[in-house]
């Protein structure tokens, strides 16, 4: 059993700050996705209240014109 490596039980100060660096960056990035996922989640929140916004008028030209299609470049 010749050539057996002795159990280290502390990595060098080198390393230890090349690991610090690496989870430091993941850390980040993750915070980074995070803030884009409220983002996302916000614009989501926004677009629903659109679609919402658009049925309400869908509704009220079809009260008034029964149901048609609307060109949406001329209005015909």
């Amino acid at each position: 059993m010749a050539n057996k490596k002795a159990a280290a039980t502390k990595v060098t100060a080198e390393e230890l700050k090349n690991v610090q660096e690496k989870v430091s960056v993941i850390n980040r990035f993750q915070m980074e996705i995070g803030g884009l996922e409220v983002q996302k989640q916000l614009v989501v929140d926004k677009l629903k209240e659109a679609q919402v916004a658009l049925q309400v008028v869908q509704r009220s030209l079809e009260e008034k014109y029964g149901k048609v299609s609307v060109n949406l470049n001329d209005g015909s």
